[in-house]
């Protein structure tokens, strides 16, 4: 579970899962590279980072602008050298509102799509030919445990999480060869410092004892999941979905 102290890009790393991912894959000894589309958030957590002995730089970052994409790629490159990992957090879903499909607007479609998926394709297509170079390098692309159980409402962004575990399984199929490996998680339902209206308290707890484990996940509960998969420990596993949710969905 130890890592190099060699970078290690964690995107929508300034808040929630990506806040967590990016403090223990600090703790576990690389740099990571904390980017984030909020100037303001990515700094805080690289400083967090930085305070609790780690090492950590901000990049902001707006994955779904191919140039934008490309220069952090070759700016970590220049800076730090290639890239251990890359983990795929960045994506839309806090903001969105439980609607009826019929009621998803086209832009909303789109901009849910361009952020989950595209901009996951956009980062492993800038980073990971980096990691090909060096013949090693790790992937972890985010999903969602939506898409075992094709919760309602959320259309757009079930469709995305599900699309991810496709673009997993056929990159790891490309890259195994060169000594890249991709994986994938699905989180269950998780209690962050990000405020979401949809979901209370009660509701929480009315999930949390739905899981086997009857509990309330936490990022802690995903974080080293990730670690693991961005360590040496996980070097013969490509290609898969980890399940993540307390017993919610078996898969």
């Amino acid at each position: 579970m130890r890592l190099a102290r060699e970078p290690v890009i964690v995107t929508g790393a300034g808040q929630g899962l990506g806040r967590a991912f990016a403090h223990a894959i600090a703790r576990a000894g690389a740099h990571v590279i904390v980017a984030d589309v909020r100037p303001d958030t990515a700094a805080a957590v690289a400083t967090e980072i930085g305070s609790s002995g780690g090492s950590a730089s901000a990049v902001v970052l707006d994955v779904t602008d191919e140039w934008a994409v490309a220069r952090m790629a070759a700016d970590v490159q220049r800076d730090y050298g290639p890239p251990l990992a890359l983990v795929n957090n960045a994506a839309i879903f806090s903001t969105l509102t439980l609607k009826p499909f019929t009621e998803i607007g086209l832009d909303e479609w789109r901009q849910v799509i361009d952020v989950n998926l595209t901009g996951v394709f956009l980062c492993c297509r800038a980073v990971v030919p980096l990691m090909v170079e060096r013949g090693y390098g790790k992937v972890v692309n985010v999903s969602s445990a939506t898409v075992w159980t094709g919760r309602g409402g959320y259309l757009h962004y079930v469709a995305s999480k599900a699309a991810l575990i496709g673009l997993t399984r056929s990159l790891a199929s490309e890259v195994g060869p060169r000594g890249v490996r991709v994986n994938a998680i699905t989180p269950g339902s998780t209690e962050t410092e990000v405020e979401r209206a949809t979901i209370t308290r009660s509701a929480r707890q009315a999930m949390a004892e739905q899981t086997a484990l009857r509990s309330i996940q936490t990022p802690d509960d995903l974080a080293d999941v990730v670690v693991f998969l961005c360590a040496p420990g996980s070097d013969f596993i490509t290609g898969q979905t980890i399940n993540v949710d307390g017993g919610f969905a078996f898969h």
